[in-house]
């Protein structure tokens, strides 16, 4: 059920798109999207640029995290494995199968 509410945001939406095309058809508008489309393809090669070296980051953290974590918490394992029950990924223990 369309009511007045939609119909007005409708058409101020409407009136707005065509404001803005309007605006980037003149010599003003189409330096700001220029400007814009430079702006994106700034972010885009700095995205790109994180991203490439997000592996050498993510692997440095865990270096140092773990050094900086067994120099300031040197029971900070131990705590753990006593956290976790001392298992180890390495050879989990297969649940035992129900007596009957």
């Amino acid at each position: 059920m369309v009511n007045a509410k939609h119909l007005a945001t409708f058409v101020l939406g409407a009136a707005a798109g065509v404001a803005l095309h309007k605006y980037l058809q003149t010599e003003e508008g189409e330096k700001a999207l220029a400007d814009l489309k430079d702006k994106a393809n700034q972010f885009k090669g700095e995205a790109e640029g994180a991203i490439d070296k997000a592996p050498e980051y993510f692997e440095k953290l865990k270096t140092e995290g773990a050094e900086a974590l067994k120099q300031y918490f040197p029971g900070a394992e131990k705590f753990l494995q006593d956290l976790f029950g001392g298992k180890t990924t390495e050879n989990p223990t297969p649940p035992s199968e129900p007596q009957v």
